[in-house]
């Protein structure tokens, strides 16, 4: 009775109970009770129409939020000072640009996956006022100026990526305008991103946004949905120079106490997206080599936050997630006579339904942009 009484505890338990009954319907709900979901054996949960709208209104709360805002910026002189919004026009809510852009892109793939839902009208209504021609114009100026050329590098370049592979595959006649919108920033981030690769000696190893595996990741990503061959070598050659040869990786080390990336599991994402499976294969058993141990001992289990208040303690709830959709791919991409796939795909389930536990918690410092983590790890984006 005594864990009862731990609000984090009572939240494992009934995203646990959520995450079973889901799980064991998920096959006999009709499309129309639940967004559609690809399902595998990773899937542990499926999203519903309740959760999906919940999480559309959060994300529409959010990307019309301009403050709090962080405005990590180089300023020339005093007539470039300006409010959230004179800045960025399309993405000046949510805390900071970064999470408007994925913000953007729950709210295309939730609409685009079920039209039909409550939040529909808003949704569509919200993309049409904030993805103009006019907009992403001034977006893009802004980041077109020499003090700019680091600003959002490359976490969300990565996710503004992400956002137009979205749009590409939504039939529907907004949906072309919107993408329409995204080019003239667009253009810029791949020239941003092919001249800089080139020039990063090191990888950047963190569990935050700078983090380089997981941005190669979706750039990768990317690449090979637009058919544009000289950046999907440029990112593989990057990757092999970068992770190919790395071996007995720290995990034990993991997490720091702000982290919402595990390094070590983005790193296997983008990797199983390079290599073969018996490469992979290979490539994972020396990466982290007593991993079958650290399944089970604790070393590579769940987080707890906590204060869901604090704006970088709670990114905890994020890594769970982070962890849990890395964990999915790399189970998925692994040969399945391998001995761990079981037990990575059962870790992988522990993160999801923790991580879950922390969405829409009422507090914008997590409310901001956690939904995005949620969606992604539940619809194995990505795989």
């Amino acid at each position: 009775m005594f864990a009862w009484k731990d609000p984090f505890f009572r939240r494992l338990f009934v995203a646990w109970l959520l995450c079973s009954l889901l799980t064991t319907s998920a096959w006999t709900q009709s499309p129309s009770e639940k967004l559609s979901v690809e399902q595998d054996s990773t899937a542990a949960v499926a999203l519903t129409s309740d959760m999906a709208d919940q999480w559309a209104n959060l994300v529409l709360h959010g990307v019309d939020t301009e403050f709090p805002n962080k405005l990590s910026l180089v300023y020339s002189n005093p007539e470039q000072i300006g409010t959230p919004k004179e800045h960025f026009p399309a993405f000046y809510g949510c805390f900071d640009w970064h999470s408007s852009v994925h913000g953007h892109w729950v709210l295309v793939r939730l609409l685009k996956q079920s039209p039909e839902m409550p939040a529909a009208t808003k949704i569509r209504e919200t993309l049409s006022r904030h993805l103009t021609a006019e907009n992403l114009k001034r977006e893009a100026e802004f980041f077109a100026r020499d003090e700019n050329k680091s600003f959002e590098r490359m976490y969300g370049w990565a996710w503004f990526l992400r956002l137009a592979m979205e749009l590409d595959s939504f039939d529907d006649e907004d949906a072309v305008r919107w993408r329409g919108a995204l080019e003239p920033l667009e253009e810029l981030l791949v020239e941003r991103i092919t001249a800089y690769l080139p020039l990063l000696t090191f990888p950047i190893r963190t569990g935050q946004h700078p983090d380089t595996g997981f941005a190669l990741g979706q750039v990768l990503d990317y690449a090979r949905s637009r058919d544009l061959d000289e950046l999907e070598q440029l990112v593989i050659s990057r990757a092999r120079d970068f992770y190919l040869t790395d071996i007995d990786y720290p995990v034990q080390y993991e997490p720091s106490g702000h982290d919402f990336f595990s390094s070590a599991w983005n790193e296997a994402d983008l990797m199983r997206r390079v290599l073969t499976p018996e490469e992979f294969s290979d490539w994972l058993d020396k990466f982290v080599p007593k991993l079958k141990q650290q399944l089970t001992d604790g070393t590579i289990s769940p987080v707890s936050v906590s204060d869901v208040t604090d704006g970088k303690l709670v990114h905890l709830a994020g890594l769970n997630l982070n962890r849990a959709w890395c964990l999915q791919s790399v189970a998925n991409h692994l040969p399945e006579q391998h001995p761990l796939v079981a037990a990575i795909r059962t870790n992988a389930r522990e993160h999801l339904v923790a991580g879950l536990a922390y969405i829409n918690s009422g507090h914008y410092e997590g409310d901001h942009w956690l939904a995005t983590f949620g969606l992604y790890a539940i619809s194995g984006v990505g795989m």
